[in-house]
């Protein structure tokens, strides 16, 4: 099972718009995905997607009861492969009993290998802060994906708090003798003017610098209304735009979403390849 994260201190980047499409072209890729919603103070997640199955419970149900039962915790999307875990905090006290469980950064990584469904993937979506839940789901998983606006200030914020909670965690890690995280940098929202490719450049050069596990993808998700329109539909935006129209520069939704996947997850480069 692989277990990627989503990551960014700063909300509003895209985290949910990839977790949401990268988790339906994995389940339309024939990948066993599960989705899960730790974004406690928005969770746009859990309301993306219609569902054919409600569970009665989420999260909370999960974290704080160890509840791995399928049928109440686990929620059915309308996509074949692909389940989510909802998210729910109905007294606000998610991240005040697990800061203070002696194993609440450790507590999902070892409740995932109880879940009864074998997913080949597990997508989780964190919320846009630094949080125990955060560093709960960067423990608990394989790689890491941080969506980011090509624009110094994001850069510079993204220094300060994203880099700086990565490698605290990467150092928690250690110490627990796990394997270190890659994080992989996804330009975000990106036009195609000369002076937007010049400050990804600068970013990505910048970023080159600091540490051996960041890597910033080649591939960028280009500033287009399909994303928001698909979002409004409650369905993946491969589904809505699968070629690119002629009289634009950048590429579909699921030429975009592909490659991504495919810098991601490079050993299922061929399942992305066959959507």
């Amino acid at each position: 099972m692989q277990t990627t994260a989503t990551l960014s201190t700063k909300g509003g980047t895209g985290k949910t718009t990839g977790s949401s499409n990268l988790g339906a072209l994995s389940a339309d890729a024939g990948l066993r995905t599960l989705l899960i919603d730790l974004d406690t103070s928005q969770p746009t997640l859990s309301s993306y997607f219609q569902l054919d199955y409600t569970a009665p419970g989420g999260v909370y149900d999960l974290l704080v009861h160890n509840i791995v039962d399928a049928d109440k915790v686990i929620s059915r999307t309308r996509i074949p492969n692909l389940d989510i875990i909802l998210s729910n905090d109905p007294h606000n006290q998610l991240e005040t009993l697990l800061l203070h469980a002696p194993d609440g950064r450790l507590r999902l990584r070892s409740l995932l290998t109880r879940l009864p469904n074998d997913y080949d993937l597990v997508i989780i979506d964190t919320k846009g802060t630094a949080a125990v839940t955060v560093e709960m789901a960067l423990v608990a998983a394989n790689n890491v994906i941080s969506p980011l606006y090509p624009e110094m200030l994001a850069a510079r914020e993204f220094h300060r708090g994203t880099l700086q909670l990565f490698q605290g965690v990467n150092n928690l890690r250690r110490t627990l003798g796990l394997d270190e995280l890659p994080l992989n940098v996804v330009f975000n929202r990106q036009d195609n003017s000369n002076d937007a490719r010049d400050i990804a450049f600068e970013i990505r050069d910048m970023l080159g610098t600091m540490d051996d596990s960041v890597k910033v993808l080649e591939t960028h998700i280009p500033a287009l209304v399909t994303y928001r329109v698909a979002a409004s539909q409650g369905i993946p935006a491969h589904h809505l735009e699968r070629t690119k129209p002629s009289s634009r520069r950048a590429a579909s939704a699921l030429q975009t979403m592909q490659q991504v996947a495919c810098e991601v997850w490079p050993h299922w480069k061929q399942r992305f390849e066959g959507v």
